[in-house]
């Protein structure tokens, strides 16, 4: 068993840990040259770039659906203070930055969290991974540029009911694990996020159609046994294709997934299991 690191000793010296890492990230963010968007405009901007909807509330096994209900209050409140923001040529967009403090005072609630080695847990603000999951979505099917990225890298839960491909999400952890992209493009673009029915919504608005238009798609998806665990296996590429003749011009591989199954192994389906 390898050593113990100092914010896995006990819950003092995980704190201790984290106002560590949050005055780094201070550190490095006022030292930064980065432009970040903090313009927030009621006016849509008139061109749909993407638009996408997740479902709020899943009935998960073994979590708490309490934890799962905090979340919608959670995300809620971020909502607020990101809808509508504005990011122009050159900007910076940082969840966390956007998103301000998320203590118990300013209304967040206990939701579930996933802590380092897959181990899901709760924590004040828990949830706004589901957030930053719609985002990044929005931002993978335009030409803006991710900038800060951090994948789960654990296969949690199956795919019941999944509506993007698997791999295609990331993890934030207020403030030193951030979500962050940047407008490389020469005109604004505006995220607006909001709950409706059950869901999160969000859509992605420029002042101008872009040339070309985005899908991501999932190969090669299978599971394998490795010793006594199974692994998640796949590819998700992004298509780029180009509006006017509807040629695709480039195929990018995003991700090449390798997920450690954290969930009963009972419920991965017999066909996808491969030995190869």
């Amino acid at each position: 068993m390898g050593r113990k690191l100092f914010c896995d000793i006990n819950p003092t010296c995980y704190k201790i840990s984290v106002k560590k890492e949050t005055l780094l990230r201070n550190i490095k963010d006022f030292l930064s040259s980065e432009k970040i968007a903090k313009e927030k405009s009621a006016e849509l901007l008139p061109n749909i770039v993407k638009s996408h909807s997740s479902i709020l509330v899943r009935h998960l096994e073994g979590v708490d659906i309490r934890l799962q209900e905090n979340k919608v209050t959670n995300i809620r409140l971020a909502a607020e203070k990101i809808n509508g923001i504005v990011i122009k040529p050159g900007e910076t967009f940082s969840l966390w930055k956007t998103i301000g403090k998320t203590t118990e005072k300013e209304g967040y609630k206990e939701g579930l969290v996933i802590r380092r080695g897959g181990k899901l847990g709760a924590d004040i603000a828990g949830g706004l991974c589901q957030m930053a999951n719609m985002v990044h979505w929005l931002v993978l099917n335009s030409p803006l540029t991710v900038t800060e990225l951090h994948h789960h890298s654990d296969a949690l839960f199956p795919d019941e009911r999944r509506r993007v491909p698997f791999g295609t999400g990331t993890s934030v952890v207020n403030n030193y694990v951030d979500y962050r992209f940047k407008n490389n493009t020469e005109q604004k673009v505006q995220i607006n996020v909001w709950i409706e029915n059950g869901e999160l919504c969000g859509e992605l608005r420029s002042e101008r159609p872009f040339p070309c238009r985005y899908r991501l798609v999932e190969e090669n998806h299978h599971f394998r046994k490795e010793g006594e665990n199974y692994y998640r296996i796949s590819q998700v590429y992004r298509l780029v294709i180009e509006k006017e003749s509807g040629a695709q011009i480039r195929k990018e591989l995003i991700l090449d997934n390798h997920s450690l199954v954290m969930y009963d192994h009972a419920l991965i389906p017999l066909e996808q299991i491969r030995d190869d």
